[in-house]
């Protein structure tokens, strides 16, 4: 029998970000335009607090990705469903 995978794993990525923090390029596609960006802040009221910065943009080569950043170490991540 096979093990389950985790769905949504958040995967490290290698972003370059302008000095507002909008990503440039993602694992070395260049964004061509962001098609919106939200804050996730939440357990705030715990040890481990969590505080996102999400995006998803749409790459010169047509690549819809969601990346986020994480606030608090300045982390980049990827995560697919």
């Amino acid at each position: 029998m096979t093990r389950p995978r985790r769905l949504g794993v958040p995967r490290r990525a290698r972003v370059r970000a302008d000095g507002r923090g909008r990503p440039l390029t993602i694992d070395g596609r260049t964004v061509d335009s962001v098609r919106e960006s939200w804050l996730v802040e939440d357990r705030w009221w715990t040890d481990r607090p969590l505080r996102r910065r999400y995006w998803e943009v749409v790459t010169v080569d047509g690549l819809d990705l969601v990346v986020f950043r994480e606030l608090e170490s300045g982390g980049w991540f990827s995560q697919r469903g």
